[in-house]
């Protein structure tokens, strides 16, 4: 399964209108709707923000299309169709369009919405899918050099020093079960 490497954001102008577009890698409907909220929010004044967000997690496929006011089928279904066509998933893209007075009829829509989500998804970088877990660890002091090294190519989304030494981070399922395996670290 192929993803994005990370979040991102183009932009380029078409008779005028100018066209955002938003990527961000997500592993939930509930993270790609947030998203698409926070763009929403982003440009109140936007004359349209169309989506389109593509999930497979834990055996289940999420799909959706917005068109956002568009004429149906003018906006999400060609973004849509580029993801499916890239074969990506566990993202989220936004079109974010600013009208600038010059119509571009169903078939510059069509063609423009594609544009901007085939340039998103080129900018982030297409790379294949590593399942990653989100776990906190519980470790000593004396052992935060060997956990930093182990967990180089990580996460580390929070640290905390207390009694012991507690990480929040986000590791790929390989590297949970050699965590697993060290009898210093207690997983949380």
């Amino acid at each position: 399964m192929k993803t994005i490497g990370r979040e991102c954001e183009i932009s380029f102008e078409e008779k005028k209108s100018k066209f955002i577009g938003y990527i961000k890698p997500v592993y939930s409907k509930e993270e790609a709707e947030e998203f698409i909220e926070k763009i929403k929010r982003l440009h109140p004044q936007a004359t349209h923000n169309c989506s389109v967000y593509s999930i497979k997690e834990k055996g289940k496929e999420f799909f959706k299309v917005d068109d956002d006011g568009e004429p149906s089928g003018t906006a999400g279904k060609p973004m849509g169709d580029i993801v499916q066509y890239m074969e990506v998933q566990n993202l989220v893209v936004v079109a974010t369009r600013y009208f600038g007075g010059i119509k571009l009829g169903a078939g510059g829509l069509i063609r423009n919405y594609a544009k901007t989500c085939k340039l998103a998804i080129l900018e982030a970088g297409i790379v294949d899918y590593v399942k990653k877990e989100t776990i906190i660890i519980e470790f000593p002091y004396e052992r935060v050099g060997e956990i930093d090294k182990l967990l180089s190519s990580s996460s580390i989304l929070e640290k905390s020093f207390l009694d012991r030494v507690v990480y929040q981070v986000e590791v790929e399922e390989d590297l949970k079960k050699v965590i697993e395996q060290m009898p210093y670290i207690n997983i949380i």
